[in-house]
């Protein structure tokens, strides 16, 4: 008791002084500097510690001051309790609070593949500086996210906390989320440095082989336009490339990472990792794995506390320099001095569940599930729904009611009794036009029943338009979800070949974290919708499209395979000696299938159709040389000429058709998004910096070659419409000197 009460003084002491009278902000370095001078190596150790919540937890090395940082402390009393215990240790400094953060706190917003989908920058900073403000709201100031990795390979189960398969997408949505974090008050983590993606297989945690080309102009640039908005962490990868593990890697971390990318932020493994090195083999013990880590360039160990328990030691005996050590606590404290820890009170959780769930953070939720939405097909305009034709609606599948799918993975505080499901968005939108909606599931979340098929097979039949909600559940996506097959788990295309054969319009809603096969399905539905895991507001957000109040502009951030042996595949290969020839045996292709894929990245239709101009390249002659900021402009005309208004998203593709080295076919270099009334013309306008034309050397020297170069302008990566421009004098850098400078 004596010990409890003591705690409850000393708490209400630190929250007195932490509220009292503002001071003049004081510099952030002296301040730093006087603090590590008190340090013991054991604090200074602790400083470098992340722990996790655990059922087994020992409170007090939060008041020895034994951690620096925290994760999985998800709700507002948890990290009261945790902070206040920190800053009662001798030299009060308060922690780092971290949660994945990935697609919201306690309002979920659509998966970050699926915003993606909205090619949409400043949508994703908006939703981003939503998400961060409920976080803060609660007590949290650091996230794990965003997600830097491209998405090469659908089998890969961590697809979905990405932004896609491109490296310019990528990057600039990576790059608009670090800026909403940091709009909403939250540190924000580029993740997984590096070539994380790679992994054989698809499956997560595997080893990965990225030969140095490919880890300069596919990996790094996501990476790279990140640090350039300001990302205050990296993150390690858990995987060895080319055969030494991230987290122990000074050229990568140390040498590309640092020098030749010029982060200072801080530099945090991923769970567990530090202790990993020993699984990986390179380190024989605890001792050596953290000492490995740090000497590689780690300043903060998650979860394995190897740091905390080795550090001091290795310093002693002189395998470590205390120097490298001051240098990661300054990099811990600089970011505890930048977010304003020191000078902020401990949260009060009285006041935090207010500031969840707000009226306009669920409109913005709503908001990012439209502009999420992809429209595969629409066959004879089926959608929207036309009241006047349509009066009863069967709502059929095992995803039509099952809000938890719909919340998804990395739900942070998310709960399923917050989500309205397809069917409730429905339900309620129908009702407004006067249309029945008839549910039948059909069978279960795992489909493996067919005793609700002709309770199915008779709604579809009373009914004038089915909606089928198929696809796979959320444990089908997400980290250490990886899957050797893309088919809808269970008996779902047998429940959908069923509803069809009444011969009733079939518009099916595709839920999931990722591409499927689609099978027999685009010939028994006529329109077909991408929904992917929307989120709370999925299901308004879907009624409102399917019935035309929204027209859907989403645009595929991933190539859709026609089967799963075709992965990896992408829009930007190479176009190899052979390129593929149909009906040709002797190119590029499969006996069995076509190489290509199914809908083609950037695909997505519309309610209306669009039509675009040539492109005008506004000077084709580019002259590059020494002036690195030399620019291409590219503009294209873009007509609406359907009857509805809708986003066009313009998009731009640059090929260099002969080079110094195969290039891909095409890679996409610029979005724009223009939202048109019937039978208006409006301008679709890039501008493409020259040095982003080039591609790496081995060594990471960036070059821009002289010669001819083809503009592309669509609305997906298949667009016809292109002009050429010469690159009149070329340009070679030296090692990373396109590389972001913080």
């Amino acid at each position: 008791m004596r010990r409890l009460a003591r705690e409850i003084l000393y708490g209400i002491a630190c929250c007195v002084l932490l509220i009292g009278p503002a001071r003049p902000a004081e510099p952030v370095e002296p301040r730093i500097e006087a603090l590590l001078s008190r340090m013991t190596l054991e604090e200074k150790a602790g400083q470098l510690n992340l722990i996790s919540h655990e059922p087994i937890l020992d409170l007090d090395s939060l008041r020895r001051g034994e951690v620096g940082a925290v994760i999985n402390f998800n709700n507002a009393g948890l990290i009261a309790q945790a902070d206040r215990l920190a800053r009662s240790s001798r030299l009060g400094i308060p922690l780092l609070v971290g949660l994945d953060i990935v697609h919201g706190y306690r309002t979920i917003f659509p998966l970050p593949l699926a915003l993606a989908a909205s090619f949409d920058a400043g949508l994703v900073r908006r939703a981003a500086a939503a998400q961060a403000r409920e976080s803060v709201g609660v007590g949290l100031n650091w996230t794990f996210s965003p997600m830097a990795d491209v998405a090469r390979d659908l089998r890969w189960g961590r697809v979905v906390e990405g932004l896609g398969e491109d490296p310019w997408l990528t990057g600039r949505l990576a790059a608009a989320q670090v800026e909403g974090f940091r709009d909403g008050g939250l540190a924000s983590t580029l993740k997984h440095f590096a070539g994380y993606s790679a992994v054989l297989g698809g499956r997560d945690y595997d080893a990965t082989f990225v030969a140095p080309t490919e880890l300069h102009d596919l990996h790094l640039p996501p990476f790279r336009d990140g640090i350039r908005a300001g990302a205050d962490a990296v993150m390690t990868a858990l995987t060895a490339m080319n055969g030494l593990p991230a987290t122990a890697d000074p050229a990568l971390l140390a040498g590309l990472l640092r020098r030749q990318m010029g982060f200072s932020g801080l530099v945090v493994a991923d769970w567990q990792a530090v202790a990993s090195l020993m699984k990986h083999g390179v380190a024989r013990d605890g001792a050596e794995a953290a000492r490995k880590a740090l000497l590689a360039g780690v300043d903060m160990d998650m979860t394995s506390g190897l740091f905390l328990r080795h550090l001091p030691d290795e310093v002693r005996a002189g395998r470590i320099s205390e120097t490298v050590v001051d240098a990661a606590v300054r990099r811990v404290l600089r970011l505890k001095f930048g977010l304003g820890l020191f000078d902020r009170p401990v949260i009060d959780p009285a006041g935090a569940e207010e500031k969840l769930l707000r009226p306009e953070t669920r409109r913005l939720a709503r908001e990012a599930a439209r502009a999420s939405l992809v429209l595969l097909q629409n066959r004879e305009d089926l959608l929207p729904v036309d009241p006047a034709r349509v009066r009863r609606i069967a709502v059929i599948g095992p995803f039509a009611d099952s809000a938890w799918d719909q919340v998804g993975p990395h739900e942070g505080a998310g709960q399923e009794w917050d989500a309205v499901t397809v069917l409730a968005g429905l339900r309620e939108r129908a009702a407004a036009a006067g249309v029945a909606i008839d549910f039948a599931p059909g069978c279960p979340r795992v489909c493996d029943s067919r005793a609700g098929f002709p309770e199915a097979v008779e709604a579809a039949e009373r009914a004038d338009l089915v909606v089928a909600v198929m696809g796979e559940p959320r444990d089908r996506s997400g980290e250490g979800s990886s899957s050797a097959t893309l088919a809808w788990p269970g008996l779902q295309h047998d429940l959908l070949a069923a509803i069809s054969r009444p011969g009733k319009p079939v518009a099916l809603v595709v839920v999931g974290g990722r591409p499927t096969e689609l099978g027999d399905a685009l010939e028994q539905a006529q329109a077909v919708l991408m929904a992917w895991l929307p989120g709370l507001e999925g299901g308004p957000a879907i009624a409102e499209t399917l019935f035309g109040d929204a027209s859907p502009s989403g645009k595929l951030p991933v190539s859709w395979p026609r089967k799963v042996g075709q992965l990896p595949l992408t829009y930007d290969a190479l176009p190899g000696g052979r390129p593929h020839i149909p009906n040709s045996r002797w190119t590029m292709g499969y006996a069995d299938e076509s190489p290509l894929p199914l809908f083609p990245f950037g695909y997505g239709l519309s309610y209306t159709r669009f039509t675009y101009g040539e492109p005008e390249i506004v000077k084709p002659h580019v002259g590059v040389g020494d002036r690195h900021e030399a620019v291409l402009d590219v503009r294209a005309a873009v007509t609406n000429h359907g009857t509805r208004p809708g986003r066009a998203v313009a998009q731009l593709y640059i090929s260099q058709p002969v080079a110094g080295r195969s290039r891909p076919r095409r890679l996409l270099k610029g979005v724009a998004l223009l939202d048109l009334a019937s039978g208006e013309t409006g301008t679709a306008s890039f501008r493409v910096p020259a040095r982003e034309l080039g591609y790496h050397e081995p060594d990471g020297t960036l070059v821009v070659e002289a010669g001819v170069y083809l503009a592309h302008v669509g609305g997906d990566s298949v667009a016809t419409r292109s002009a050429g421009f010469t690159v009149e004098t070329g340009w070679r850098g030296s090692p990373g000197s396109d590389e972001a400078r913080r």
